[in-house]
Parts: C-alpha cells; structure tokens; sequence
C-alpha cells in the first residue's frame, strides 16, 4: 500500500499521490494523479487536506497548468479550489445539480464536452463522458499512453455505488461500455492500483451487475417490498453494515426495471414499495 503523501512514479508522464481519507467507500484512499513533466495536470486533487495539498504543490512547484477532476463527490474535487488559488491552473470538468452530496466550491470556467481534449509538453487527455455513479462523470484518456483515469467509474477491489437521481444505472452499464471504443490499455482507478486489462474489468463488471439484476427480479413478486426487506434478499452476500449503501444500488437496479416495464412501485405510508409489473 503505498503511503500517504508519499509521491509513486507509475509512468514516464504520470505520478501518484494518495489522500490520507481511507475508508470503506475510498479504499487506501482517493489517488490523485500528476501527468506530465513540465506543463503538468493534476486530476483528482481529492478532499481539501491541508497535508494533501502541500504534497501536490510540492510536487508541481509552478509548472502546474490544469486541475482536471472526474466527478464532484467530495472525496474527489474539493482540493481543486485550493490548488487554483495557489498556483493559477485553470479547472477541468463538469458540475451537476446539487444532490447533498456534491462539492459545490469545483466551478470550471466552461463544461468540458465528450471527445475534448486538454494538453500540455508531450500529454493530451481525452474527455471520456461516462454518466452512471453520477450524471457529471467524466474519464479521461492519457492518448500518448493508452491509460484511462476512471475516479469512481471502475474502482480496484470494490464495486462502485450508484446514487439516483444523479447516478443511473442503465447509464453506468452502458458507460463501462463506451471505454471499449477506445485504445484503453490500463485502467488508473480514483482507488487502489492500477488495473492492467481493460476490456476484462469491464466485461467482470457488466457481467457482475447484471447478474445482480436478476436477483434483484428473482427477489420481486406481486407482493410489494420495500427497500429494506429487498436488500437482505438480494445482498445477502455483503456484509450487513453496508446494507444501507447497498441500497442505493439496488434502487437504481430497481429504477432500470421499472424503466424496461419490468418492475413497478407502489407508496404505502410515503415508503415506495416495489414488485414486478403485471
């Protein structure tokens, strides 16, 4: 595990530095990572802690061009505002509707659209939109190298939770996808290392996800059921404690079906109850 603060050189035009926010959703903690070696990005600068900072400026000294984020969720872009006052850069990426759960201080100057690109002295990033964890996610592509900074689209070691209304799961699936299209070699995760075979992490989570599917269908009858009862059935694989972030999963589960026809929800006291359409 590769400590706090501490910077890891994992290519000739990429280095990383890991916040010290480890925890059941983060992992080791959130991987911020510096591209280049003169005009340099850094993407993802994490939560705004003061020692997370002064590591990345002592790392970028002046050189520092761009601050280039993922999503907004505040594991991941509040340490953006504090790097732009202190050095300048310009900010990357897009924001989204205020959900309670979203650093409100990542304000770029303009939306960054699918296929942009930004660049420096030997590097170009590729906008990648990939909506699903949530609507505002973006991967970026390292062309010259072929590695694919994912923030919290494909994580090492654990899978990602989806968050209606923001995130969506037909979205997600349908964005784990899109990186086929593309010349992907490595996979640079906002958590954990790196993850060597692109095209096999997607097929293992596409594959994963839709299995989870049919559970939660096998789960459903024409008897409502709420969340609560659901999630015992459909994770009964995952340790309890996490039941209450699982279930924001299985709402968007819930959400896609009902979608497709598949699934239809009743309220019963101000609590939805869902079970399968007739």
């Amino acid at each position: 595990m590769q400590p706090h603060g501490e910077v890891r050189v994992l290519s000739t035009r990429v280095r990383r530095i890991v916040a010290p926010n480890p925890g059941p959703m983060t992992g080791p903690g959130t991987n911020t990572y510096l591209i280049g070696e003169t005009d340099l990005a850094v993407l993802d600068p994490g939560p705004a802690e003061p020692s997370h900072i002064d590591a990345i400026l002592n790392c970028v000294g002046d050189q520092l061009r761009f601050i280039v984020c993922t999503h907004t969720h505040p594991d991941h872009s509040p340490g953006a505002a504090l790097l732009a006052e202190a050095t300048g850069a310009a900010l990357v990426g897009r924001v989204t509707e205020d959900d309670q759960h979203q650093d409100l201080t990542f304000q770029p100057a303009a939306q960054i659209e699918d296929d942009e690109c930004v660049s420096g002295e030997g590097w170009t990033l590729r906008a990648i939109r990939t909506p699903g964890h949530v609507d505002n996610h973006v991967c970026y592509l390292l062309e010259e190298e072929g590695m694919v900074f994912a923030g919290d689209h494909i994580m090492n070691g654990s899978t990602v939770v989806i968050v209606p209304p923001g995130g969506n799961m037909a979205h997600y699936i349908a964005s784990l996808r899109r990186l086929l299209d593309y010349e992907v070699k490595v996979v640079a995760p906002g958590h954990g290392e790196l993850i060597p075979d692109c095209a096999g992490e997607v097929e293992k989570l596409v594959r994963h996800r839709l299995m989870r599917e049919a559970k939660v269908a096998g789960a459903l009858d024409a008897a409502p059921q709420s969340l609560d009862g659901l999630v015992i059935r459909v994770y009964d694989d995952v340790d309890p404690m996490m039941h209450e972030w699982a279930k924001l999963s299985l709402l968007a589960h819930l959400i896609k079906l009902e979608g497709e026809g598949r699934t239809r929800r009743t309220s019963r006291e101000g609590i939805d109850h869902w079970h399968l359409a007739a």
